[in-house]
């Protein structure tokens, strides 16, 4: 796995504050306000040399990253972090850290690269390959341990968007067949009754049907598009019922762009008309009725003779799509005399 820019900014941020604050006695002896201390503790001093030191503790310190990485596999977020191997990255890093030291002070005396010339700067030597070795070595445990979370999440992440994603592919296969199967049955009462409707009402089942494939890879629709599949929807209704159906659309024009699910208005619809008597003596009139965030479709109750044997599937299934894409509810009233469901739009 390659490392982002973020991580390698981060070994740079690391490096470059490190290799400052570690040379804080010489930065002090420099501009401190005693100079007798000054010139005891590192005599003859300059601010040259300090930078000298500081760049090449930098230049170290991205060289000590680099070997933990590649020796270690820390650019794996496969490799498995043991104990031994941190005291091995920590041992091995304060090593590397030593031999850099005297390559430093080897070309220092071959170069003349300006250096600090000081007993107590020498003295420093050990304490500060030991301080680098623990910088080092915490923090590549560390950048790894975030890495390792991060991935952690981002594959539970990936695991549940694939296991929402199943269950709303399962709800809308099991829909469609669902009004399919509701259609053909009315397109096989039409041919019995009516044969000349029969063909229209065909025509139009075709174009409702078509809908229905072409927003199978959609997982929310506009308010529009919903609409002019529901009209025709609504034009096979009214085919079979004539003036026994109707219906009362007041759709407010800003609520066209608002998001559903595909299939939801439809669904409420064929709900209605599917446990109501529709008949001379009982016309029924369904209301869709959409404003601000939300749309409701209610209807007067009216209870058929023999109560349909329903399959469960409708209103269960659009509670648990709105449930699995926008984490909503939708709000179901019954008083008796009116029947209502409101979903919200998206």
């Amino acid at each position: 796995m390659k490392f982002s820019n973020k991580y390698i900014l981060s070994i740079t941020g690391i490096s470059l504050v490190v290799s400052v604050l570690i040379y804080f006695p010489e930065w002090m002896s420099l501009f401190g306000r005693d100079e007798n201390i000054s010139t005891e503790l590192f005599p003859g001093i300059a601010v040259i040399d300090v930078i000298n030191e500081m760049l090449f503790t930098f230049i170290s310190l991205i060289i000590l990253f680099g070997l933990n990485i590649a020796l270690l596999g820390l650019n794996r977020l496969s490799t498995r972090l043991s104990w031994q191997k941190l005291l091995f990255s920590f041992v091995l890093t304060w090593i590397a850290s030593n031999l850099l030291g005297n390559g430093f002070v080897f070309l220092h005396h071959q170069l003349d690269i300006p250096a600090i010339h000081s007993t107590v700067h020498f003295l420093l030597h050990p304490v500060r390959d030991f301080i680098i070795s623990a910088v080092v070595s915490s923090s590549c445990y560390i950048t790894w341990l975030i890495r390792k979370s991060q991935q952690v999440q981002i594959e539970n992440q990936q695991l549940r968007m694939e296991s929402l994603l199943n269950q709303y592919e399962a709800l809308k296969n099991q829909l469609n067949p669902h009004m399919l199967f509701n259609s053909l049955n009315t397109l096989r009462s039409l041919i019995r009754e009516t044969p000349d409707k029969a063909q229209d009402y065909l025509q139009e089942l075709s174009r409702v049907l078509r809908y229905t494939l072409q927003e199978n890879e959609n997982q929310t629709v506009s308010l529009r598009e919903e609409m002019e599949f529901v009209n025709a929807y609504l034009f096979l209704l009214k085919m079979r019922y004539e003036d026994n159906l109707m219906f009362h659309l007041n759709i407010d024009e800003a609520s066209e762009l608002l998001q559903l699910p595909p299939m939801a208005v439809q669904m409420l619809i064929e709900n209605a008309v599917k446990h109501n008597e529709i008949s001379n003596r009982k016309p029924f009139t369904i209301t869709i009725h959409a404003d601000k965030h939300q749309l409701t479709v209610y209807n007067p109750i009216q209870p058929k003779l023999t109560p349909s044997r329903g399959t469960g599937i409708g209103l269960g299934n659009l509670a648990k799509r709105y449930d699995l894409l926008f984490k909503k509810t939708i709000e179901i009233q019954d008083d008796n005399n009116l029947f209502s469901v409101t979903i919200p739009l998206i």
